[in-house]
């Protein structure tokens, strides 16, 4: 046996070898963990993970100098465990210390997030906004008619100018969604890359009478005096000879030529055209299409049209609330959920959104869906979209904290 020094020498000689592989583990360990999830590992996992590592490689070693392992009072092996020991943990706390000192966390979704480049961005009036092109052709979506010529044109040239300060899953939700409106298209898929170029497909208008009635619904025509005005999806009642019954516009005969569709093209064909609006009655005697209860169907066609009375739908019911909350000093923000703040990475109930800042948060996009009304479970992260309500105040302060 050698002198005890020696065998401390050796120890320590022999701890170093087998413990390079333990504590580049360890501190491997504690960086990932704390870095995606922001928890720390036990140090007792990271000192049985770390024996079983330098026992692999000691037992490695002793394979190729069976002399290692040969010591009486074994002070060497002891040592080199010490030092394997105190070199994981060592190496593991500077891990999480360095994963918990990057101002920024990691995640999949922040991996896969896209963004406009800044290239294509133009401010006006100190906003941001970015100008949506069509690239290649228009595409069509498979199970649908495929999409007409003049239309597939309108698309390829036009150009839609949206805020350039959302996420880029959401514009091409809106830019899809103001496609779908403006040409009445049965659906629309759109791609963006990074420079506002969008690759479009698209399905046909459904202009079949039957796609646009309500399920147990059924479709009438009437002859009656029709008031000028009359639109499709207007609630009107029909006075006949045996009653009266309830029932929508579905459509009607004589109908007022927009302006975008005859003297505006005539004097600029160049120009952009008007978003397509309802048919509107022209008024006096015609002929309109009802979408009726099946039940009432019978009676509707066994009698004479008397009298044709148009609902009044009263208030918007939408309007009629935001004024009520502006007459009591709410007012509405749309906020972005920054990274590293109160909501990102937990729940409305967990951030208590109501008691620390005096706000009601009415909507929330996350993963690219909305929610409406979310409840206290909802989960928030970073480049998320809140509607929120609250006096100018609370909403000045809390969009500061959000940001």
């Amino acid at each position: 046996m050698a002198s005890l020094p020696v065998e401390v020498v050796y120890g320590l000689y022999f701890g170093v070898l087998t413990g390079l592989v333990p504590a580049a583990v360890a501190w491997l360990l504690g960086f990932g963990f704390r870095y995606v999830t922001g928890v720390t590992v036990p140090g007792l996992a990271v000192v049985v993970l770390s024996v079983a590592i330098a026992g692999a490689s000691g037992g490695l070693m002793a394979l190729a100098d069976p002399t290692i392992t040969q010591s009486e009072s074994q002070v060497r092996l002891t040592v080199a465990l010490l030092v394997v020991l105190m070199g994981a943990l060592y190496a593991h706390n500077r891990g999480d210390a360095f994963a918990n000192d990057i101002p920024r966390k990691m995640s999949l979704r922040k991996l896969t997030e896209r963004s406009l480049s800044t290239d294509v961005v133009e401010l006006v009036g100190g906003r941001g906004q970015v100008s949506v092109s069509v690239t290649g052709e228009v595409g069509d979506i498979e199970g649908y008619p495929p999409v007409p010529l003049d239309i597939r044109t309108s698309i390829r040239n036009g150009e839609w100018t949206f805020p350039a300060d959302i996420p880029l899953v959401e514009l091409e939700s809106r830019y899809a969604d103001r496609l779908q409106n403006e040409f009445d298209l049965a659906a629309v898929e759109v791609r963006l890359d990074e420079r506002a170029r969008a690759t479009v497909s698209a399905a046909a208008p459904v202009g079949g009478l039957s796609k646009r009635l309500p399920t147990g619904k059924r479709a009438v025509s009437v002859t009656a005096l029709v008031p000028t005005g009359l639109a499709r999806g207007d609630e009107v009642v029909v006075v006949t000879d045996g009653g009266t019954v309830s029932a929508s516009v579905a459509g009607v005969e004589s109908v007022v030529e927009t302006p975008s569709d005859a003297d505006e093209d005539e004097d600029d064909a160049d120009a952009p055209k008007a978003a397509p609006r309802a048919p509107t009655a022209v008024g006096g005697e015609g002929r309109v299409t009802l979408a009726v209860d099946r039940g009432k169907v019978e009676s509707l066609l066994g009698s004479d049209a008397e009298r044709f009375i148009v609902t009044s739908r009263g208030v918007r019911r939408e309007f009629e609330l935001v004024s009520l909350l502006r007459r009591a000093g709410k007012r509405f923000s749309r906020l972005s959920v920054g990274a590293e703040g109160p909501l990102d990475g937990v729940t409305l109930g967990k951030a208590g959104v109501r008691d620390a800042y005096g706000v009601a948060v009415l909507a929330v996009r996350h993963g690219g869906n909305w929610t409406i009304a979310p409840r206290g479970d909802q989960e928030v992260s970073a480049g998320d979209t809140l509607y929120a309500v609250g006096s100018r105040s609370d909403l000045t302060a809390f969009e500061g904290a959000v940001a």
